[in-house]
């Protein structure tokens, strides 16, 4: 089995070092560095290929809110799961729409971060204790992220994904990948029916589109 790569980007030494020391003990776990901010993740995200980002919020250059946004254009395969110190619902849902596969708290026990890593290795959301009230409720728009709500618009006006790429001045590929993230946290599996969500949230209102 090929172990998971996890980087581990926090602003506090000890802090990434603790949780460097606590995961490395992990046989299908590899740590493959830490680093102090979003920026130098942003920038290095491509060459160190993490599977699992383990991503502080509040960081000087860069927060850990809009790094996750970015690096989830740069690589969308990579899973970022938010590790604070803030349990507020706020925070929680902010995280998750900005693109976060979970949120764990710096002081859970050891063995939850292993299980957190694994869950978003599956392609499923692993919110810790105290965190699952904080997503809507009825899973909808407010789940996506800001650039997948703008892609979101796009499609439904009718653009192509190389029409939206274009627009957007991102690839093709990103595109794809954002709109199959949006299929999947919708539960829509056509573009007629993302433009019926889109209709009846009214993400298209006031845009002069026309069905």
């Amino acid at each position: 089995m090929t172990p998971i790569r996890v980087l581990i980007v926090d602003d506090h030494p000890m802090v990434a070092d603790g949780i460097r020391a606590i995961l490395e003990s992990y046989d299908e776990i590899e740590v493959i560095g830490t680093l102090s901010n979003g920026q130098e993740v942003v920038d290095q995200v491509e060459t160190l290929t993490p599977d699992v980002i383990l991503m502080d919020l509040n960081m000087p250059q860069l927060g850990g809110l809009s790094a996750t946004e970015i690096l989830l254009e740069r690589a969308p395969q990579t899973r970022v799961l938010i590790l604070s110190m803030h349990d507020a619902p706020e925070y929680v849902s902010t995280a998750m729409r900005h693109g976060a596969r979970g949120y764990i708290l710096k002081d859970v026990p050891t063995d939850e971060i292993h299980t957190a890593i694994l869950t978003v290795m599956k392609g499923e959301t692993y919110l810790c204790t105290g965190a699952t009230g904080a997503l809507a409720p009825d899973g909808g728009q407010d789940i996506l992220t800001a650039r997948e709500q703008t892609i979101l618009l796009q499609l439904a006006q009718g653009k192509s994904n190389k029409e939206v790429a274009n627009d957007l001045d991102i690839s093709v590929h990103t595109v794809e990948t954002h709109r199959k993230n949006i299929k999947r946290k919708l539960g829509i599996n056509s573009t007629a029916g993302l433009t019926r969500y889109a209709m009846e949230h009214g993400v298209l209102q006031g845009t002069g589109a026309e069905f």
